[in-house]
């Protein structure tokens, strides 16, 4: 290989558009102006780039070399056809660095590139024509509910064949005769359990990226076949934005139920994606043992409580005088209700990466990623992981102390005492039933005429007007109740009379 000279040789030669294809291959920023671009790439090379980063230089400089060729060589236009290979008469390209590491060159700029192992070092994964490394140095994050029992595919590159969006690649595994044992052995043959596997073949996407552990992460558009049938796939996360393909859910695949179960029969992967510009993805395939809540609960308590003085010494701080503030705070409350099951905690844990007081309950944050993996703290939402739990020491006194309280409150030297509640009694006042005018006049009656009963007063008699209208009777306000007196009686009865209508005990008649 060449050094760090000829690379910067490469890269002075590049324009704005290999500029920018190669930062965007390095993860790098490739906005801005070409001498920004160019300071930028010449970095990469400052800084010692990695071989799959010094690959793309010179396939990217191979480029521009043959195709400057093929305008000198044939300036009759596009429509002329070049050679297919290129004379070894033609001059090298300069600085002569190309040659020690690309061999014959032809001119087109597609054309196939010698990869051999005698132009590579040994200690780097052998490079695809397309500058990706076959088998890079990706690291998967660690799954909780899944032990690792062996790798049946190492990491290894997507890599597109042409230069179209959608792509294909295709996938051969084996299971030794051990594997294959386990998986079958492993299944839950009991009355109305579902048919899975304990032992499961896992199928794993995520980013081309190897500066740190990687979380699963799908490429767009992808579909996966084994053996010819469909993978199942986590549905893609719905979106209302226009002109955006959702995305799936990063998640491992469970590919068991698809797998020939055969160790003298290989297991065909057929993986079809859209590529990305600068950025690349790839795929592994594991045989790992899933676990439960229950089992991941035991190792939490295997880990051992953290000790009662950190807890302490957390409360204190937070209670410690600000001399700068005028407000002190001189009292802490905590719940003892999981905020989660809203029940009374258990095995009261948080993350060691959480600076609040408040715990939740193990066993029920368990239990819910085990249905759905989120591992976000339910107090800050801040992540969570298994790896950072920890049972706080402090809490699991409070707990065996106060059996029956449901929250409690800190003090400033770290000591902690119950929240007694006081009784309130509340008196709930009874309706008030608001009479109606007929209502109260029905009541005013019948007090009228229980009261009369026992007194000496005379009977009191309604009083009819007959010479009002219909529609005056209908405006007219209720009749009133009163005491008619013998003079009155008489002058009614002959009003009466006169106008043809008869009175006789009480009793109205119309003639």
């Amino acid at each position: 290989m060449a050094d760090s000279a000829d690379l910067k040789h490469m890269i002075m030669s590049f324009r704005v558009s290999e500029l920018q294809v190669l930062l965007g291959f390095a993860g790098r920023n490739k906005s801005g102006r070409k001498q920004e671009l160019l300071q930028r790439a010449l970095q990469l090379v400052q800084k010692g780039c990695t071989m799959p980063v010094q690959i793309k230089i010179r396939e990217l400089y191979r480029q521009i070399f043959s195709s400057n060729l093929h305008r000198r060589r044939y300036p009759g236009g596009p429509g002329t056809s070049p050679p297919q290979v290129r004379p070894q008469t033609d001059a090298p390209p300069p600085s002569g660095a190309l040659g020690t590491c690309y061999g014959t060159y032809t001119s087109d700029p597609a054309g196939p590139i010698d990869f051999s192992n005698k132009h590579l070092s040994s200690s780097h994964p052998d490079p695809t024509p397309s500058g990706l490394p076959v088998h890079p140095d990706v690291r998967f994050k660690h799954l909780p509910f899944y032990d690792v029992l062996a790798e049946l595919m190492k990491p290894t590159s997507l890599v597109p064949k042409n230069n179209g969006r959608f792509q294909e690649s295709f996938f051969v595994f084996h299971l030794t005769p051990q594997q294959a044992q386990d998986i079958a052995m492993s299944r839950d043959f009991r009355p109305g359990a579902k048919c899975e596997y304990t032992v499961q073949v896992q199928l794993r996407f995520c980013l081309l990226e190897t500066s740190c552990e990687q979380e699963d992460n799908f490429p767009p558009s992808i579909c996966v076949r084994v053996n010819g049938k469909m993978a199942p796939l986590p549905n893609p996360i719905p979106t209302s934005k226009p002109g955006i393909e959702p995305k799936r859910p990063g998640r491992s695949v469970d590919i068991t139920s698809i797998c020939r179960l055969s160790p003298t029969v290989s297991n065909q992967l057929d993986v079809s994606w859209a590529s990305e510009f600068g950025r690349g993805y790839c795929l592994a395939i594991y045989l790992v043992r899933r676990l439960t809540s229950d089992i991941l609960l035991q190792r939490l308590k295997q880990f051992g409580n953290r000790h009662p003085d950190h807890t302490r010494a957390l409360i204190k701080e937070k209670l410690a005088h600000d001399p700068d503030s005028e407000i002190a705070t001189t009292s802490l409350r905590v719940s003892l209700i999981c905020p989660l099951g809203k029940m009374r905690m258990q095995i009261p844990c948080r993350a060691s990466t959480c600076t609040h007081l408040q715990c939740f309950d193990a066993t029920t944050f368990l239990m819910m990623n085990e249905k759905k993996p989120t591992w976000v703290c339910p107090v800050c939402d801040k992540p969570a992981p298994f790896d950072k739990l920890l049972i706080d020491g402090y809490f699991v006194e409070i707990f065996r102390k106060s059996p029956e309280g449901s929250e409690i409150q800190f003090h400033e030297d770290g000591s902690w005492s119950p929240m007694k509640h006081s009784k309130e009694t509340h008196v709930i006042s009874s309706p008030s039933v608001k009479a109606t005018s007929s209502s109260s006049s029905a009541a005013s009656a019948s007090t009228s005429t229980s009261s009369d009963k026992g007194s000496s007063k005379k009977k009191s008699v309604e009083i009819i007007d007959l010479t009002i209208d219909s529609s005056d009777e209908e405006s007219s306000p209720p009749a009133s109740v009163s005491s008619s007196r013998p003079s009155e009686q008489g002058a009614r009865a002959k009003c009466y009379q006169r106008r043809g209508v008869s009175q006789d005990h009480n009793e109205i008649r119309i003639e």
